[in-house]
């Protein structure tokens, strides 16, 4: 599995040990196996072409910006909830890749990231945020901090298991901002977007927490 570098920008004890391992262990595309170039990194050409690209829904207030750069269906949509529900990790550079690849079109003002947050008991089940781990790599490409100061306060079910009006009481007072924001544009991350109950949900909050816009990405529209 490749190593993830998380603590900024990597220094050269980190670009060592990345060609170290990518000598020792040469970088694979996640989905079919073969050897990729440093370019394809975690996905190799072919099935990047092969992955279909969603047009960009229009924003859907209060979101000032959405993009779910890829459509939910296979081999992304079995790589994603392997990811998520099975731990299989080493999918996780090559998601945060996709969300990264796609940032060229996010508008050039976002000066924040927020990961969408998991309630402790199910990020200690899990043992990861997944939101987290694709965010974090979206944020060090933007150049712009994490936004720490939201909190799930409260254990809900999976949003894919309801319908769209319990989607909505679902997620009712379920995030909390401890504390005002000086962000002016935060954009929300996540690994999907179905109805973007979650999403409008959160930039709710953000906004009433003194933030000017929010924006939502993902990597792909279910």
């Amino acid at each position: 599995m490749a190593v993830v570098w998380y603590g900024g920008a990597p220094d050269n004890r980190g670009m060592l040990w990345e060609a170290f391992e990518n000598a020792l262990m040469p970088l694979r595309c996640v989905f079919c196996g073969v050897r990729t170039c440093e370019r394809e990194r975690y996905i190799c050409s072919g099935c990047n072409e092969d992955l279909r690209h969603a047009a960009p829904p229009p924003p859907a207030p209060p979101l000032e910006f959405e993009l779910t750069p890829l459509a939910f269906e296979f081999p992304l949509d079995e790589a994603i909830k392997a990811f998520k529900f099975r731990r299989r990790l080493f999918y996780g550079p090559a998601l945060a890749q996709i969300l990264c690849d796609a940032c060229e079109v996010l508008p050039d003002d976002i000066d924040a990231v927020l990961p969408v947050p998991l309630h402790w008991r199910r990020r200690w089940f899990r043992g990861f945020n997944q939101a987290r781990e694709i965010g974090a790599p979206v944020a060090r490409k933007l150049g712009v901090p994490l936004v720490r100061e939201v909190r799930k306060r409260r254990a809900t079910p999976h949003q894919s298991e309801l319908e769209y009006r319990q989607r909505v009481r679902n997620l009712r007072a379920a995030f909390i901002v401890r504390s005002a924001l000086r962000y002016q544009h935060v954009l929300i991350v996540d690994d999907v977007i179905t109805t973007g109950t979650t999403a409008r949900e959160l930039a709710r909050i953000l906004l009433a927490a003194g933030v000017a816009k929010v924006s939502a990405i993902a990597i792909a529209r279910a």
